[in-house]
Parts: structure tokens; sequence; C-alpha cells
């Protein structure tokens, strides 16, 4: 049997020895995280791929270079912004009023089949509201339900089940980049400005349609989960793997110098959050619901508050501020080389004066309107989010000539961003890109949960595709709503 290091243990039953689909998927994950290289390099790869493409539609050298420096910075708040949606999500799920939660919901179920369930079930209700608070908060409820001794549950499969918020529905919910993007003037290029208007959640996340698709893939994906959960020999426990559980988490000693004795008081977070409720207060009585929960900026700013509440001190928040930094890298070295991208992609003109994405609008165009064109949009974007694992980021790469085509032929934009949302969290199963924060909290390799996260890709691909086809049949167009 592997341990978490590679290392190989005496007890327990070899990966080896998994039957079917789940043998398979363990083996190709093994080979996958061997040969693939960082995402990173995948997004070098997209901006030299990108700016070929420009120079074979006929732009200049020194347009397209041009355009790549200029372009570079064009998501620096966005990016911050992205980054802050990690971050809080980790500060918030690490408090200890959390930490307590979490460890009386792990009492709750009563077998470890029911246990990987619950922990599935309880990731895609959590990654609704953000998918950092969930990947920290499934990975430590998985842990504290991997301690109990009454309890004997297969830890690679707890640990797939808690990214199954991120994998299954996170796109769906209130942390949906493409959605809180779409929703947040400010944050929009001007080119995909000019093409899209302002769309709020009404018309995205929370619509109907959107609802009952996320409800779809919840069942769904508990339902693999139990399914699939390792039984009598085949079960790895994490002791058996060799993984630490211990989650004692050093707080903060008293203050040693007066220097110190704020760092150590509980007012000045107190006030702190009395103001972040009076404001929400207003928002709320002020403006539409739905323009509140739009607000990017208005969302984060309460997760980080309540973070900082949650914590008690400003020294306790500033320790798990310095764990969560960590988490952020990815976003804040991969974005600015997707607005490069994007902007080359819809900036740099060749003959005749047009783009690349005006091409790739013209072709998605020739495809028509209604299923066939919700089906291979969404096949599109899984396939480039199994290269470009990025849910905000790769949006702004797809938008411009996705969203022009969805005009040209008549598709709802709203829809077409669920269309985008449903098929961006298809690749996360398969590839561990976005599995590296949870990881880290369990002590495990990737390749210990593909095995069962690619079982829930084969369940869900058929599902996402005929959910996008049939309920996009229901929506009508409308037009570009401007700012």
């Amino acid at each position: 049997m592997s341990t978490a290091d590679g290392s190989t243990a005496t007890t327990g039953q070899d990966p080896d020895q998994e039957r079917g689909l789940a043998r398979w998927a363990q083996r190709s994950a093994a080979w996958t995280e061997r040969w693939f290289p960082d995402a990173y390099v995948f997004a070098l790869a997209g901006v030299v791929l990108v700016s070929v493409a420009a120079l074979v539609n006929g732009s200049s050298p020194q347009t397209v270079a041009g355009t790549f420096g200029d372009g570079f910075w064009d998501l620096t708040a966005f990016t911050l912004q992205m980054a802050m949606v990690v971050l809080t999500g980790y500060v918030v799920a690490s408090s200890p009023p959390v930490a307590r939660l979490i460890a009386r919901i792990a009492l709750v179920p009563s077998t470890p089949r029911g246990a990987v369930a619950f922990v599935a079930l309880l990731s895609c209700l959590v990654s609704m509201l953000n998918w950092g608070l969930s990947l920290v908060f499934s990975g430590l409820l998985a842990r504290a339900i991997a301690r109990r001794g009454d309890l004997r549950a297969d830890y690679r499969a707890l640990g797939a089940a808690a990214y199954m918020g991120l994998g299954a529905v996170w796109a769906l919910g209130l942390s949906s980049s493409a959605a809180q993007l779409q929703a947040t003037p400010e944050s929009l290029p001007p080119e995909l400005l000019a093409i899209t208007g302002v769309l709020d959640f009404g018309s995205t996340i929370l619509t109907w349609q959107s609802l009952v698709l996320a409800a779809v893939l919840i069942v769904l994906t508990v339902a693999v989960a139990y399914a699939s959960a390792p039984r009598g020999g085949a079960v790895r426990t994490a002791q058996e793997m060799g993984i630490d559980l211990d989650d004692t988490v050093e707080r903060p000693d008293g203050p040693s110098r007066p220097g110190e004795y704020l760092e150590h008081s509980r007012v000045l977070p107190a006030l702190i959050g009395l103001l972040a409720l009076g404001w929400l207060v207003l928002q709320l009585a002020t403006l539409p619901v739905l323009s509140v929960l739009s607000n990017l900026n208005g969302y984060l700013l309460v997760f980080l508050v309540l973070g900082l509440v949650l914590h008690g001190t400003p020294r306790g928040f500033l320790d798990a501020t310095a764990k969560a930094v960590p988490t952020t890298a990815g976003v804040l070295v991969q974005f600015p080389l997707y607005a490069a991208m994007a902007a080359v992609l819809t900036r740099a003109e060749g003959r005749g004066g047009v783009t690349v994405s005006e091409h790739l609008a013209d072709l998605f165009t020739g495809l028509g309107s209604g299923g066939a064109f919700a089906v291979v949009i969404a096949l599109y974007t899984a396939l480039l989010g199994l290269l470009v694992p990025s849910g905000g980021g790769k949006w702004l790469v797809e938008a411009p000539y996705v969203m022009q085509s969805a005009t040209d032929v008549g598709m709802n934009l709203g829809w077409t961003v669920q269309i985008y949302n449903a098929a961006e969290a298809l690749p996360n199963l398969v590839n561990p890109f976005f599995m590296l924060p949870l990881l880290a909290v369990l002590g495990l390799r990737a390749r210990h949960l593909v095995g069962f996260t690619f079982l829930q890709f084969v369940f869900h691909l058929p599902v996402v595709l005929l959910g996008l086809w049939l309920l996009g049949m229901t929506f009508e167009f409308v037009p570009p709503v401007q700012p």
C-alpha cells in the first residue's frame, strides 16, 4: 500500500487491487501527475499559441507584442478580487468557531459510506456560497471524520468527496468568477462590456434553470460518492496511509509587552464587524437584493470582516491570513497571462482589420442556435479548462467570441454564462490543479483522489450536456443592457 509520500506500507489493500473504472482512473492520474507540467506552463503556452494565431491572422509582430504588453495588467483589480475569494474562504474556515462546528458535524454520519456521501453533500452546498471556503471546510471535515475511532471510512474517498464542491457545482454558486465578473462593470474589459453589457445574478446563477441544474448535479454527486466508496478490505484509513490527523492549532500567547495589547484585543474586530454589518444592512435597505449579492467587492468585504470577527483578535486573524496567502499564488501569477491572451485575441487586428476573436465568433455562430450551440460551447469550455484551469481568467479569454456568437445566434447571454459555468467545473474532476489547497489540508497526493473524481466525471459529463441543452430551450434572447 502506498502512503501519502509515495512509500509502501504493509497494512490495508494495494490500490492496484481496485477494480473497474476506479483502478483505471488512479493509474491515469498517476501518469498525469508524472508527465503533465504545472498549470502555469499551460498559461504560458496559451499566450504563445494566441500570439502565433494573431500572426497567422496577419497581425504584425509589433502589434502582437504591443498588445501583449498593453493588456498584461488589464485584470489587476480582478486578480486581487479572485485571490481574495480564496484567502477569505480559507480564513473563515480555519477560525476557531468554524473548527468547533466542524468537530460537531463530523459526529453526524453513522456509517462509512454515509460519511463519504455526507462530506460530498456539504462540500457542494458550501461551495455554492464560496469555493475557497468549501475546499478548506470540507477538507477539515474529512479529517475530523477520519479521526473517529468508531467509523472505518476510506480516507481517499472522504478526500475526493471534500473536493466535490469545486468539482461539481462551485461555478453555479455565488463565487462563480464568470458570473461575478459579468455583474461588476468596473472589472469588465471595455471590449467585453460592449458585447454583453452588465449581467446581474438574476440573469445567471439565480435563474431557476441554473438552480435546477445545480440541484440535479448535487444529488448525482452524492449518489456516486456513496456508491463508489470502498468497503471491507478495500478501505484505506488515514492511519493506514500514514497520515497525521493531529489538527491542534497553537493559539497565540497573550501580550508580553504594551505594544501587543491591541493585537490580542477583541474590541477592534468587534467594532469593525459592527461597521461591516451596518454597511450590509444599509445596502440591503437601499439597493435591490440581487444587486447587493452581485457586487463582488461587497461580497469580499463581508467575508474578510467575518474572518476577522470569527478569529476574535487581530493577531489570530493575521496568523490565519499568513497561512492562507500561499494558496493564492496560482491566481496571482496566472491571471496577468490570461489578460494578455484576451488582449491579443480581441485587439490585435490582422488582415482586413479582423481579430482572432472575430474569426472564432464567426466559427461558433455557424453552429446555429439552441442545443447544438450549448453543447459545443460546453465541450469546448471543458476541453480548454483541462489545459488552462482557471474559472475567471479563462472566461476573459473565451467571453469575447463566445458571447458575440451567442448574440449572433440569439442565445440568451445569461444562460451562455451558465453554459460556461457548468462546463467549467467538469475538468476540475480530472485536473489536479485546484486540488492543491485541499491536498495540503488532507496530507494526500492527487493520485489518491482522481480515481474517485474521474468516476464522477463519467457521470457528470452527459448530465451536464443534456441539462444545458434542455434547460437552454426555456430561455428567450434578451439584448445586452449597458451600464
